[in-house]
């Protein structure tokens, strides 16, 4: 068996930063509450109404509507996190993210071309969706088999903070682009664009040599510090007969609800709430902005301190926050207070982009990471799952005029998965418990 290297190599990190670069592209999807602003009517018209001027052809839609092919890519991208999974652990990262690329490319043409809700679910939310996930696919796993378990909540957190930090500038990018050349021009010009980013990092992407074993843990730190680690790599067939496998499922559902409400609605809260602040009322991408900005950094952060503190507790901690400012989010936005309306979608955003940073890493923990893409993309259905809450939540608005029933189930749903975080164990598997029984020789 080859030595560990003494220290990462730098194509290690070559491929950790292709990675985040892919998912800063594949990120248009966390800058969605831009066009469902410009998608939904304004002060006299209603849904169903031509639009006119640069977006003639559009018509208006109604909240479950301009919310529908948003949840549709959602669910999307976590179906095909499956076959991209399967795509990476068989033919390599590079494979994955050139037919992401394209795939998010093509969906984004269609849905400009088109014109429609038809041509949004089509184009956006289903070829979207698909190219998001076998694209998303791709870098985690592949910079995961560089670095040893000590520093794989980082190194996920950097990866995945990209799709998290994408909406700092797509959603300002994104408001541009509608004023300017409209709602077709800019699904058009930023699907192409992102295609050529995507292929050109995509090309980056590798996996170690045969025989590489990453930098263990510094002997200076005890074992106490250190996650607790499966010492088999199971396979997705094993893995599926687990009850930790379903629980990962209920907990990577619980964490992305929550945040995924917050992103479909930022907006039009922001509108909202600062509807008599002129400033705030022109410029309301500036909640979605702040947003992937915090986003990012809970993902970076969150993987950190799971490294040191283990990934139940840092679920935990982030969670039970954000449920708290979930349950308080319809009082904060009738108080119109734009600074507590930034502070609890704040905590919102972390919790959410450090759940994507803690589930692959709480995959790799339990698993192994020999098959994390595979695996990993079966753990990634409670994410897709999430998007039912926002698009329930749009029900509930269009039926009672508020959001605040949806805040509140989604608090509670947080909780939910909360209490099942704090009784997970580690699965251990016969032979890892058979090996650990047998006496030293």
């Amino acid at each position: 068996m080859t030595s560990p290297v003494v220290k990462v190599p730098g194509r290690a990190w070559i491929v950790t930063f292709a990675g985040t670069a892919i998912n800063l592209c594949l990120g248009i999807l966390y800058a969605w509450s831009v066009w469902k602003a410009a998608l939904m009517p304004p002060k006299g018209n209603a849904a169903g109404d031509l639009m006119t001027g640069i977006n003639q052809g559009w018509v208006y839609l109604s909240d479950a509507q301009a919310t529908w092919a948003y949840a549709i890519c959602g669910f999307m991208f976590a179906l095909f996190m499956i076959p991209g999974g399967r795509i990476q652990d068989k033919y390599g990262p590079k494979v994955g993210a050139t037919l992401g690329g394209l795939c998010l490319a093509l969906g984004c043409i269609v849905a400009g071309l088109m014109k429609s809700y038809t041509g949004l679910i089509v184009g956006f939310g289903i070829l979207g969706g698909m190219g998001m996930g076998i694209g998303y696919a791709a870098p985690t796993p592949a910079a995961v088999k560089w670095f040893g378990p000590h520093k794989r909540g980082l190194i996920v957190g950097l990866v995945v903070g990209g799709y998290g930090g994408a909406a700092i500038y797509i959603a300002p990018v994104a408001k541009w682009l509608i004023a300017d050349y409209g709602i077709s021009g800019s699904f058009i010009g930023l699907g192409i664009a992102f295609a050529v980013v995507v292929i050109i990092a995509g090309q980056l992407l590798s996996w170690p040599p045969a025989g590489y074993v990453p930098p263990g843990l510094p002997v200076s730190k005890t074992a106490a510090n250190a996650p607790s680690l499966s010492t088999v790599d199971w396979s997705a067939s094993q893995m599926v007969k687990t009850a930790q496998f379903y629980a990962l499922v209920f907990l990577f559902f619980g964490s992305a609800q929550s945040g995924l409400l917050v992103i479909a609605n930022a907006t039009p809260m922001l509108n909202k709430t600062a509807a008599t602040l002129a400033f705030f009322a022109a410029n309301a991408w500036l909640l979605a902005s702040y947003g992937g900005l915090i986003n990012a950094s809970g993902r970076i952060g969150t993987g950190m301190y799971s490294d040191k503190i283990g990934r139940a507790n840092a679920y935990f901690i982030n969670c039970i926050i954000s449920a708290v400012c979930l349950l308080l989010t319809p009082l904060v936005m009738k108080s119109g207070s734009v600074f507590l309306l930034f502070l609890a979608v704040g905590i919102a955003y972390w919790q959410y982009g450090g759940g994507l940073a803690l589930m692959p890493a709480f995959t790799a923990d339990f698993f192994g990471p020999k098959n994390l893409g595979f695996n990993y993309g079966l753990v990634f259905i409670g994410w897709g799952l999430g998007f039912f809450v926002p698009q329930a939540a749009g029900y509930i608005k269009d039926y009672t005029g508020s959001l605040d029933a949806a805040f509140y189930l989604s608090g509670a749903l947080l909780i939910a998965a909360v209490v099942v975080s704090k009784i997970l164990k580690r699965p251990v598997m016969a032979k890892e418990e058979a090996k650990a029984l047998r006496p030293a020789i």
